[in-house]
């Protein structure tokens, strides 16, 4: 079984900020490649302050600290500078600590100017609403067993309830695209296995993918959700997901009579650095990390 520990990002500094214009660009994909990031929620505040639970009315779904706020604005500035394409949708698990990730994400994805010296949403002066759009989607919600959640704190009925017209009210004014239909929509079953589950994370990223192929998209989820995703396409045994982490998906996308068409199988890329996912190779022990 793999650990999930946090990570402490390097600041993002004016000599790392290179202008992408694919980045402040919502056409979609002209380069014939679809893009997937798979995001880990920011630091969680049980993990800090285990007293927390004593009083928490709802223990399953704790929210972020600070710090967690501070470094999902940090990775999205890192997603901002880095990678080579832009985002156009936003898929986010209905968990408090995901929908806060995401927000915080999205305020620096979509920041008019970018200011290297901003710590997160609240430095944020003016936001270009027209980025991306943004929906929940209760497929990429926590494992739902007593490996991921102790059946102390879970639901006593094993419902795991969300005010989503709450949840979406985080997110900027006109982002929030509520035709989306989603791919599960309901949440999965308490007690699902860790099988079942894994298909779970895998089927939201094809049919997201498939629905969406002119697109790129950033699904923030959990640990589970990006070590399941890393270990199937990089064919590897992940054994430690740290927060913020990201797993970069690629694949090649068809054009057929001005319509973009899903293509070949996804790949792993690396052009995030410090994506903080540590594997070693399902044929040797050797032990490395992106």
């Amino acid at each position: 079984m793999y650990t999930i520990t946090s990570n402490v990002l390097s600041k993002v500094t004016p000599g790392t900020i290179r202008a992408r214009a694919t980045m402040e660009s919502a056409k979609p994909n002209l380069d014939g490649y679809q893009n997937i990031l798979m995001m880990r929620h920011g630091d969680r505040i049980d993990k800090i302050d285990p007293l927390w639970l004593d009083t928490a009315t709802r223990p399953w779904d704790p929210p972020l600290v600070q710090d967690g706020m501070v470094r999902a604005f940090q990775t999205g500035q890192r997603i901002r500078s880095q990678i080579h394409f832009p985002i156009h949708r936003v898929f986010v698990s209905p968990f408090i600590r995901c929908v806060q990730t995401a927000s915080e994400v999205i305020a620096a994805l979509s920041a008019v100017d970018f200011d290297p010296n901003a710590t997160s949403s609240k430095d944020v002066v003016s936001i270009d609403k027209s980025k991306f759009k943004v929906s929940i989607e209760f497929g990429l919600s926590e494992m739902l067993n007593s490996i991921a959640i102790s059946p102390e704190i879970a639901p006593k009925d094993g419902k795991f309830d969300f005010m989503i017209s709450d949840l979406e009210a985080m997110f900027p004014d006109g982002m929030v695209d509520r035709s989306v239909d989603p791919v599960y929509k309901e949440m999965p079953q308490w007690e699902e296995t860790v099988e079942g589950c894994t298909d779970r994370f895998l089927n939201v990223i094809k049919t997201l993918a498939d629905k969406y192929p002119s697109e790129n998209l950033l699904l923030v989820t959990h640990g589970e959700g990006v070590r399941t995703t890393f270990a199937t396409f990089k064919g590897v045994d992940v054994y430690d997901v740290e927060y913020c982490a990201c797993a970069e998906l690629r694949r090649q996308v068809l054009s057929k009579d001005g319509s973009t068409l899903p293509g070949g199988e996804f790949e792993v890329i690396t052009s995030l650095s410090q994506s903080g996912i540590k594997y070693h190779s399902l044929i040797t022990t050797d032990q490395t990390s992106v």
